[in-house]
């Protein structure tokens, strides 16, 4: 019987159909061979007739034939999923939660209304205290003008809609997309992202905080489409331009305009107008007078962005725009209240703050950190000694700021100093000298770190030998009494890059030992030095130390310390060499409190072991040999004020002086003094420091680490510090343990051949033969006149007098 014929006996019969799943009930009621031959009757009367009962009897005839194949449990469960997930239950579940989302944010749109706006009332003074509680400022006065939109050039306006949202004259106030990133990227706490348009940005300045919270993101989405159905577009244009933040305290566009071109927020160009949009951004890194190289070029790019927005949006002229000009702005003006050094530990305080908000989670970001404090309300008691800052300030009076005469030498004008004082065993920073006057100098430069620390980095390459138990390239370890060549422009062996850098004044030494090469800071040997460690291993011991050297690319260079760093960097690094290898984060506050955040206190300034114990004590135990016999002995072991302290310490001068350094210790007290060279005139490039405070420096005129910056840390430290104590060191070696300096017999004279070369000392340990080896004594074939001179760079990082009679002409030299 064919299938048509076998549909229709069975509706004949009262069926509808055939059973869905008809290879089970085939299966279930195919006949034996015996049955087949019966003939065909037998089946189709079978077939056609109906089953008692009806349909149900069928059905359960069915599963009863189909038990001997699928068993009854798997077909319930196979029933039971299918039952379940149905494509009309599914499509019913979505549909339903599409209307209970429409429905919430209906109820939602209905009840929240449009808050009144006060953010004057939400900006309160900050209170800073010195340590001990007495007050040193109080900040928060709201540096805002409000101004009327129509008063502003257009182009200049269109210069923040090309900027931040482009389609904002046509949107219906909300970015859908990108607030539903937003959320969705806040649940999952990977912090703030971009996409919000003008008006959900005025709403946030405006009516609500800078929280990263999925319920002020719903209220921003809201009352952003609210705001955008009641007031026009100039309205809202008008508050996003005149609340938002542009850095340097200033509030709204007329003080933006003021604080960054001395102009009205009228007068105006585009090419002010874009950098002013651009800024917006991101105030604090985008400032041209604060920024970093890396900040210029971002904010040069995003500048040319809104440039050329306004170009495809046919608001600015595309020939016009090609002859526009980046319009550097004016150098900031502190507001009143700020002078002297207030202003400085103020602005320090604060960032310190929004960077520990940051990092406690309180904040996503810098920025939105730095919007709490300045919303105000905070207490903060800073760990300034009151008594060691005045004491500090009058140091670097008496011993640098009296003695320069600009209208004798213009360069003097161009002298900056900068200096950080903090406790090895808490971390706090105790004094901090910021520049001549906040008012005067904006930029602090005790934490700017654009200016190379010079060889007091050479320390960090002996620790990182120390700590990687490194060897020379003849296999011998590196300890304070090791050997090596002390030649001038000496090619280092074993570098993928040619360096052969030149020694202070092209001086020749020889081989020397490692305690006599810091003693006299002499490039060559630590040049070698950093590729026998490997520098690769020297920036991971910098970076644990306390600098910031994990983006840097490893080269030779760096073992003159060209990377860039401060003061308070300097500061932390060798009050960790101080605490014998336990991390030391120096800390300018001590406690923050405010009534709507948690309270905030320093309680972990000084952290784990990051190198050991015994390369942190090798090093001060070296360290104390530079004062003593090296670079600093006439400023600082020889200075009257000193009654038995005992010390250790670099100098540091860098290339083409523009920098002076002297960083030093005594067992209680780190201070690090930089002296910088920077042009008066605006765009205040570095230039050199020599020609300054011409006849009490140098016959040449160089400002050397041993001169006024070791100056100033030794009038300031032996004033603060009369507490003679020991350094409590673990170590056998450097020149804090030696009876008696090695003899200078004893080190091989440079004409020796390095097979004949005797050995220093008995100490195989301590003092190696020289062999062929490039850190040892190399032969005369090696010198630097067979080497070749165009993968050769020579990047001098000088501080050590010229040799001879061994003291400077000025006894006011010492470097």
């Amino acid at each position: 019987m064919g299938r048509a014929e076998e549909r229709r006996a069975r509706q004949r019969g009262g069926r509808r159909a055939a059973p869905r799943n008809r290879s089970t009930e085939t299966e279930s009621v195919a006949p034996t061979a015996h049955e087949a031959t019966a003939g065909t009757a037998t089946a189709t009367a079978t077939t056609t007739a109906p089953a008692p009962g009806g349909r149900a009897a069928a059905r359960k005839g069915a599963k009863k034939a189909g038990r001997g194949t699928k068993g009854k449990a798997g077909k319930k469960d196979k029933s039971f999923i299918r039952r379940l997930f149905t494509w009309k239950k599914i499509l019913g579940t979505f549909l339903g939660l599409c209307l209970a989302v429409i429905g919430a944010f209906i109820w939602l749109y209905v009840s929240t209304p449009i808050p009144a706006g006060n953010p004057d009332a939400n900006l309160q003074s900050n209170v800073y205290k010195y340590g001990g509680g007495a007050l040193l400022a109080r900040d928060g006065d709201v540096n805002r003008e409000n101004v009327d939109l129509a008063t502003i050039p257009k182009p200049v306006q269109h210069t923040f809609v090309a900027a931040e949202n482009k389609s904002f004259y046509n949107d219906n106030g909300v970015d859908f997309r990108g607030t539903a990133r937003g959320v969705l990227n806040t649940l999952m706490g990977k912090g703030a992202q971009g996409g919000s348009t003008i008006t959900q940005q005025y709403v946030k300045n405006y009516y609500l905080s800078q929280e990263q919270t999925v319920t002020r993101k719903l209220k921003e989405l809201v009352i952003s489409l609210k705001l955008d159905r009641e007031k026009d577009k100039d309205y809202i244009l008008a508050g996003y331009i005149n609340t938002s933040y542009y850095g340097r305290g200033a509030y709204g566009i007329q003080a933006a305009a003021q604080a960054y071109y001395r102009v009205d927020a009228d007068k105006l160009s585009v090419e002010q107008g874009a950098y002013l949009a651009a800024l917006l951004q991101a105030p604090s890194q985008y400032d041209w007078a604060a920024a970093s190289d890396t900040g210029k070029r971002l904010v040069q790019a995003r500048w040319n962005y809104v440039l050329d927005n306004m170009v495809g949006q046919n608001w600015l002229d595309k020939s016009k725009r090609e002859g526009m000009k980046f319009p550097i702005p004016k150098d900031p003006k502190a507001a009143p209240g700020k002078q002297g050094q207030i202003g400085y530990l103020v602005d320090a305080a604060n960032t310190e703050l929004a960077n520990q908000l940051v990092a406690t989670g309180v904040a996503d970001d810098y920025e939105s950190a730095a919007a709490l404090v300045r919303k105000g309300g905070w207490n903060i008691e800073l760990n300034i000694d009151k008594k060691k800052q005045k004491a500090l300030e009058t140091a670097v009076k008496e011993q640098l700021t009296s003695k320069l005469d600009k209208k004798k030498r213009p360069v003097d004008g161009d002298v900056q100093a900068g200096a950080v004082s903090v406790n090895p065993k808490t971390g706090a920073v105790e004094a901090m000298y910021g520049g001549t006057s906040y008012t005067e100098h904006y930029l602090n430069n005790a934490t700017r770190t654009d200016y190379q620390p010079a060889s007091t980095f050479k320390p960090v390459i002996l620790a990182a030998a120390f700590d990687e138990n490194a060897v020379t390239q003849d296999d011998q370890k590196i300890t304070a009494n090791t050997i090596y060549d002390g030649t001038s422009k000496r090619p280092v062996v074993g570098s993928d890059i040619g360096f052969a850098p030149e020694n202070e004044d092209d001086q020749d030494y020889g081989p020397v030992t490692v305690q006599t090469a810091l003693n006299k800071s002499i490039n060559s040997v630590f040049a070698q030095m950093g590729v026998d460690v490997g520098m690769d291993k020297v920036l991971k011991v910098a970076d644990e130390l306390g600098m910031h050297t994990k983006d840097l690319k490893a080269v030779p260079a760096q073992t003159l310390g060209t990377m860039g760093a401060s003061p308070l960097q300097m500061a932390g690094v060798y009050a960790t060499l101080d605490n014998h290898g336990k991390k030391v984060t120096p800390a300018l506050i001590k406690s923050a409190e405010n009534s709507a955040y948690p309270s905030f206190k320093h309680t972990a300034p000084v952290g784990k072991q990051v190198i050991d114990r015994e390369a942190a004590d090798s090093v001060t135990s070296v360290l104390t040999g530079v004062v003593d016999d090296g670079t600093a002995k006439i400023s600082v072991r020889d200075n009257p004020l000193r009654k038995g302290q005992k010390v250790a310490g670099k100098t540091g001068t860098s290339d083409n002086n523009k920098s002076a350094w002297f960083t030093g210790y005594t067992p209680d007290l780190v201070t690090s003094v930089g002296l910088f060279g920077e042009s008066a005139k605006a765009p205040h490039p570095q230039v050199t420091l020599t020609g300054a405070m011409t006849g009490i420096t140098s016959k040449k005129g160089r400002i050397n680490g041993g001169g006024p910056p070791a100056q100033i840390w030794a009038a300031y430290t032996f004033g603060v510090s009369t507490k003679v104590t020991k350094f409590d060191l673990e170590t056998e070696q450097g020149a804090a343990v030696q009876t008696a300096p090695p003899s200078p017999s004893s080190s091989p004279s440079p004409s020796s051949s390095p097979s004949s070369s005797p050995k220093p000392s008995s100490s195989p340990s301590s003092s190696p033969k020289p062999s062929n080896s490039a850190s040892s004594s190399p032969k005369p074939s090696n010198s630097p006149s067979s080497s070749p001179s165009g993968n050769t760079p020579s990047v001098p990082s000088t501080d050590a007098p010229p040799t001879g009679s061994g003291e400077p002409d000025n006894p006011l030299l010492g470097q």
